[in-house]
């Protein structure tokens, strides 16, 4: 989940036909794709073309799994020079649009997928604190419950044990024992290195 806004695939067409223009001369070029539907799967068929990699169907289900994500995709011709310049300046292309922003997306795979590590922090900021910082600080947590990595999923928790939040954790469960209580300021001297300010950034940081 690396929250990207766009992916191009470069490829022998310059995107998705109603059916294969090498086939059919009757063939009309779909410059976007809101959404994908079966009929837009079946346009995709498959591709007669030596040099094609997986063909037009592949590209499809490429562009399903990048919209997923909130990722908008382009399906372009690869074989001019300069061909991400090209699609900057309007050169024919197929935009799959993603109907959600990728860190709407990661949000709700944080919050609904992920299962978080048997550990919690704890933290004396109430909810609404919480709700308006849109990150958890090291300043304003107390405890680290149990052991988790770098980027593990942990539930965030006020001083009563009520489930305030879900996110990824910027630091190990040890380095987060290290900076309990302490001022962004001051983690660089405590961990010998530069982390991220927040425990858990508010892009990685999902409200319950």
């Amino acid at each position: 989940m690396v929250s990207a806004d766009c992916l191009v695939l470069l490829s022998d067409v310059d995107g998705l036909y109603t059916a294969d223009p090498t086939r059919d001369e009757t063939a009309q070029f779909i410059p976007e794709v809101p959404r994908i539907t079966p009929e837009i799967e079946a346009m995709a068929g498959g591709s007669a073309s030596e040099v094609g990699s997986g063909g037009m169907a592949t590209k499809v289900i490429a562009a399903k799994i990048a919209v997923g994500a909130g990722c908008h995709l382009c399906i372009a011709a690869g074989r001019e020079a300069h061909p991400l310049r090209r699609i900057e300046s309007g050169a024919r292309c197929t935009w799959f649009v993603a109907e959600a922003p990728p860190v709407t997306v990661r949000k709700q795979w944080i919050a609904g997928m992920l299962q978080p590590r048997a550990s919690s922090s704890w933290t004396r900021a109430p909810h609404a604190r919480c709700a308006r910082a849109r990150a958890c600080w090291p300043a304003g947590v107390t405890r680290v419950k149990g052991r988790f990595d770098r980027g593990d999923a942990v539930v965030v928790r006020d001083p009563a044990g009520v489930e305030i939040a879900r996110g990824l954790a910027a630091y190990s469960s040890t380095d987060a024992e290290r900076i309990l209580g302490r001022r962004s300021n001051e983690l660089e001297g405590l961990l010998g290195f530069r982390g991220r300010d927040e425990m858990i950034h508010r892009d990685d940081l999902v409200l319950v």
